[in-house]
């Protein structure tokens, strides 16, 4: 993505409904996983691959201590200024020993042009997990759902939920969850893309809708990350969410 498109980003996720809410989704999905996996007497260590600007850091260094990973020069600048712990590299290749981790997370980027292959990355990131860690996976989901905000910035798939069930039994890793997610407000979304090649619309998808919308798309979310929470998964969706263990 172009330093603007970051900059949107970082300027968005803090309260934009679709980056709030969706934290609150993954966070229903980790959040007791990961406080079942904690011991008092040895923080976790965590790794988001493909941090982005770097918000998500900040959620997951609640757990122990998080460091982030990502190609792009612009983006770890923004990481930086949030005060997050980055270093720029590519999830094909991950500067870590083996076991390092207790959890990895990769919100929406094995899904990108750049990763040439989405297997690799997976057992990569499998790889520095220790035994009985986690990894938690979110891709755009559905074919359906491509646009203009797709080829903004870079797509190159997205994804069913089978597909991504098998890329991580395919690494040796056992399944927990897995679930579409922003699936209250699908119909709408549906409506939206089809709405977008009528009139051929382009661009990006990030920025702050009129503030009735903004209030009602994220009370949406938060109602699904309530339900998450509560073990419920959902049959369709824009995005896909699995979290897998490691065997022990």
């Amino acid at each position: 993505m172009n330093e603007a498109e970051y900059r949107n980003i970082y300027e968005s996720e803090e309260r934009q409904w679709w980056y709030s809410g969706m934290r609150a989704i993954c966070g229903g999905l980790l959040e007791a996983p990961l406080r079942r996996l904690g011991n008092a007497s040895r923080p976790l260590t965590l790794l988001d691959t493909g941090c982005g600007t770097g918000r998500n850091l900040a959620d997951l260094a609640r757990f122990g201590r998080a460091v982030g990973i990502d190609l792009s020069p612009e983006a770890l600048r923004f990481s930086r200024a949030r005060g997050a712990t980055t270093a720029r590299a590519g999830l094909l290749a991950l500067p870590f020993r083996d076991g390092a981790f207790d959890c990895v997370t990769s919100f929406d980027v094995i899904y990108h042009a750049w990763v040439t292959d989405d297997r690799a990355a997976v057992r990569e990131m499998a790889r520095v997990l220790r035994p009985g860690g986690l990894l938690l996976v979110r891709v755009p989901a559905l074919k359906l759902l491509w646009g203009g905000h797709d080829v903004e910035v870079q797509s190159r798939h997205r994804y069913t939920r089978g597909e991504v069930l098998a890329l991580l039994r395919e690494s040796g890793l056992e399944v927990q969850r897995a679930t579409y997610c922003n699936s209250l407000l699908f119909p709408l979304l549906v409506v939206r893309r089809g709405l977008d090649r009528l009139t051929g619309r382009t661009g990006s998808d990030v920025g702050f809708l009129p503030a009735p919308l903004e209030w009602s798309f994220r009370r949406a979310l938060l109602l699904e990350a309530a339900l998450v929470r509560r073990g419920v998964s959902f049959p369709l969706g824009a995005s896909v969410l699995a979290l897998a263990a490691k065997p022990a």
